[in-house]
């Protein structure tokens, strides 16, 4: 059984993880099997499996989805990191462009797009979800989605123009949907 995990995450996002009354800490441990103790002064998280918890990978879990909301990400969607087959990838926006504020701001800015519109055009074209937060971008979907939609951040930060993102995200949206009529339904 894997030991207690510790993690830190930003003190104004320790109130998302409590939730009202204490809601969503308690939903996330009764998901996860897991115990979660927060310190709200200085967000330290310490997270314990329970004795009978029958997913032996329920603490890395219950990890991650405290990470995630701590990088922006609402609790729900935060949650569907419960599946197997759902990951986390979190992008450090200063390894592309460096410590400068204004760099990163304004690839930040290049990422939202206007009125949201990039960010948006990435989560309905790959089926993830995406959070720009502080220095970084965190992207929550299945791995092969996870995949195309990380790639498509790492375009916009390496310089690439929208309109060159965009058409590759088209063209991968059809390779997958493709991929999926070719293996025919889940059994």
């Amino acid at each position: 059984m894997p030991n207690t995990e510790y993690l830190k995450i930003p003190r104004e996002r320790v109130g998302v993880l409590i939730g009202p009354q204490g809601k969503t800490k308690e939903t996330i441990e009764r998901a996860s099997e897991t115990s979660i103790i927060v310190d709200s002064e200085g967000g330290s998280i310490a997270i314990s499996p329970h004795e009978d918890a029958e997913d032996p990978l329920a603490v890395w879990k219950a990890r991650y989805i405290v990470k995630a909301i701590g990088r922006g990400f609402n609790p729900e969607i935060a949650l569907k990191l419960m599946d197997d087959e759902v990951m986390l990838e979190i992008i450090n926006i200063p390894d592309y462009v460096g410590k400068s504020k204004k760099a990163i701001l304004r690839q930040k800015g290049r990422i939202i797009g206007k009125d949201g519109k990039t960010r948006d055009i990435i989560t309905e074209m790959t089926g993830t979800h995406v959070s720009i937060y502080g220095k970084t971008v965190a992207i929550i979907g299945e791995m092969e989605h996870l995949q195309v939609a990380k790639e498509a951040v790492e375009m916009i930060l390496d310089g690439a123009r929208h309109k060159t993102v965009y058409s590759f995200l088209e063209r991968k949206k059809r390779e997958m949907k493709l991929r999926e009529i070719k293996m025919g339904p889940p059994i």
